[in-house]
């Protein structure tokens, strides 16, 4: 996604930045809660305009303040995604209105579409696929559909460990994007080594799987808190390069940031130009503005200053 007006950042000099990270950087998107968006009183003073900005919508939050952060963003100037979980939408004609709503209230005409973190559906859908199969986003003109990727697997879909299921749910919505227009990509959980993620894009298109990967990122946090969003979101076994930090005494009390694993795929993704993983999402554990600014001061795009706010 192109990303139009950017200021440049102004680091001071405190900081080396690499080109391969810089340019790894650009287009990032994050991701973003109605309560925790309600934080922000402005997001131009802290994203480059045109931002992607997923709407993650949490079991029990009301449609209704989901339309309100979305048309808010839009309203700001920045490219909003909601989230649209298959297990927390009770039927076909729940899922119209909503899609009815977002368009008419917030313009919305993208969607990440996944099977949501409840593990009873609460109606007619279990997945993002019989979301897909409705047809409605299709008659809906949207632009872009994003489904969920994992790189370590997902034991809710692979209770025995393996990929089986992922993978093979992966090849439909390869087919998937063969027959559609709208543009699709993988968002991606997040992770925390590199060499796992490298060889798990790899995999895919080795398997016939080219839709565009957005990795998922953590962006900087306090360990503890990282640890404790890691294992409630089933993040496998690049868990381990938290849980060794957290021995350290000397880093314990240090924040996380993803700068190494970043500087690895940025790295990769210069030597590999055809590499498949295309942008980063960060997931903003440590808060929005801390995540926004980090990306800043590492190569990301500099927002637009208040002055220059329509």
């Amino acid at each position: 996604m192109a990303l139009l007006n950017f200021k440049k950042r102004d680091t001071g000099g405190a900081k080396t930045v690499t080109p391969e990270v810089e340019a790894f950087l650009q287009g990032y998107s994050i991701e973003v809660m109605p309560r925790t968006a309600a934080k922000v009183d402005d997001f131009r003073a802290l994203l480059p305009q045109e931002t992607r900005v997923y709407i993650a919508h949490i079991d029990g939050t009301p449609i209704e303040d989901m339309v309100s952060t979305a048309k808010r963003l839009n309203d700001q100037g920045f490219s909003v995604m909601p989230h649209f979980p298959a297990r927390i939408i009770k039927d076909k004609a729940t899922l119209a209105d909503w899609i009815a709503r977002y368009q008419g209230e917030a313009n919305v005409k993208q969607a990440l579409l996944l099977a949501g973190g409840v593990t009873t559906p609460h109606g007619d859908f279990d997945s993002s696929m019989q979301l897909l199969e409705t047809g409605l986003f299709d008659q809906a003109n949207f632009t872009n559909l994003h489904v969920a990727g994992h790189p370590e697997g997902n034991r809710d879909i692979d209770p025995d460990g393996t990929m089986k299921n992922v993978s093979e749910a992966l090849q439909w919505k390869q087919k998937f994007s063969e027959r559609t227009d709208a543009k699709m990509a993988l968002a991606t959980q997040f992770a925390f080594e590199a060499k796992p993620i490298i060889a798990w894009a790899n995999g895919l298109k080795e398997a016939g799987v080219d839709i565009p990967i957005h990795i998922g990122i953590a962006g900087p946090a306090k360990l503890q808190t990282l640890i404790k969003f890691a294992i409630a979101c089933g993040v496998g076994p690049s868990l381990k390069v938290l849980q060794k930090r957290a021995m350290d005494v000397s880093k314990l009390l240090l924040p996380y940031e993803p700068t190494e694993v970043l500087t690895e795929l940025a790295a990769y993704k210069a030597a590999n130009p055809e590499f498949n993983i295309t942008n980063v999402h960060f997931f903003p554990l440590g808060g929005i503005k801390t995540n926004a600014t980090w990306a800043i001061n590492n190569g990301g795009a500099s927002a637009v200053p208040a002055k220059d706010h329509a």
